[in-house]
């Protein structure tokens, strides 16, 4: 029998990327088998698990007083550990994974994780049927996943901009150089919008309208043709329900905040860049993956704001459970830029 993560007789073994808005698997030799939004519906009662992703979304708004839906993520996190592990239970049966034969994981991770908080997404791992747990940087994850030359002498720049955190990495030799890691992101957008309408149309929206307006008018820079769109929320005096329409002009201005926290931690990993990486860079350019790369305009807001050419990733959503499952797939290969592993 191999030594290797080879398919053997031990199965196959799995990827994770855990995020806060959404939950990606990638099964050995078969790539990605389950992507579904990060969020549980539960008996408040009881405790125990009614839904879990695209389920429990379908859920959202619509639930008894009992039945209570929850992020179990936070900021990229694990804020609720046996919630997680329900989901993350739940999600591997999906995959019908043996109990007897228990896979090897590559779990991602931000690069700001406490030592506490990466313990608490390992248990969380091995409890819902890992073997071993190994631990990947997000920052890296992503690069390998956009295709950059990871083990190169030349140096890279990625910003992997996620549901509840921003990683920007300088990556060089297989190594992370430098890195900053901000606990925005496109939750943080649609906060802002939610808040931002609030203020302005004394409305209140819901968080799957926040992301729609998001997606669909939402901008970081100005449209060649400004955009609008009809709005629908309850008006907070009354409760009755109102229509209002929004334009991308009034969304940027709402979500200016989040969007400037971005690029000034962009700015701050440039700013330490040592001066030989550097010149790399202004080569290379910067490569935006995560959701929030196909935020409109965010790479023209950062090309003209650093002087610096930018380009988002192809499929941006899926750079970082690429660059695990790539890790999976051959980790002979890869092995060095791994942590781990954690043993059942």
């Amino acid at each position: 029998m191999s030594n290797g993560w080879g398919l053997s007789l031990l199965g196959r073994d799995l990827a994770l990327d855990l995020g806060s808005s959404n939950t990606l698997i990638h099964q050995q030799d078969r790539g990605v088998v389950l992507d579904e939004p990060t969020l549980v519906a539960v008996d408040s009662t009881s405790g125990q698990l009614v839904a879990a992703g695209q389920d429990a979304v379908e859920m959202l708004g619509r639930t008894p007083a009992s039945v209570v839906t929850v992020h179990p993520l936070v900021d990229g996190v694990v804020t609720d550990a046996d919630l997680t592990e329900s989901m993350l239970s739940h999600f591997i049966q999906q995959l019908r994974i043996s109990r007897l034969v228990r896979p090897r994981m590559v779990v991602c991770v931000p690069s700001s994780v406490t030592p506490v908080e990466r313990r608490a997404l390992e248990d969380t791992a091995m409890h819902s049927g890992a073997r071993r747990v190994f631990v990947l940087e997000e920052a890296m994850a992503a690069a390998i996943g956009a295709g950059l030359p990871v083990h190169d002498a030349t140096a890279n720049l990625v910003v992997d901009i996620g549901g509840g955190t921003t990683e920007v990495a300088v990556i060089s030799l297989g190594g992370i150089v430098n890195a900053r890691s901000l606990r925005v992101g496109g939750d943080e957008v649609d906060e802002a919008i939610v808040a931002g309408v609030r203020a302005s149309h004394d409305l209140l929206l819901g968080e799957r309208s926040a992301q729609d307006i998001k997606l669909t008018i939402g901008s970081a820079y100005p449209l060649t043709e400004e955009l609008e769109m009809r709005v629908r929320g309850r008006v907070l005096g009354t409760g009755l329900p109102r229509t209002v329409t929004l334009t991308s002009t009034e969304v940027r201005r709402m979500i200016e905040p989040p969007v400037l926290q971005v690029v000034d931690v962009v700015k701050a990993v440039l700013d330490i860049c040592p001066p030989e990486l550097s010149g790399d860079v202004l080569d290379n350019g910067i490569v935006l993956t995560g959701g929030g790369a196909l935020l409109r305009g965010l790479d023209e807001r950062l090309r003209r704001e650093l002087g610096v050419p930018v380009r988002v990733a192809d499929d941006p959503t899926r750079a970082v459970i690429r660059g695990a499952g790539a890790c999976v797939d051959d980790f002979a290969a890869l092995e060095r830029v791994l942590v781990g592993p954690r043993r059942r």
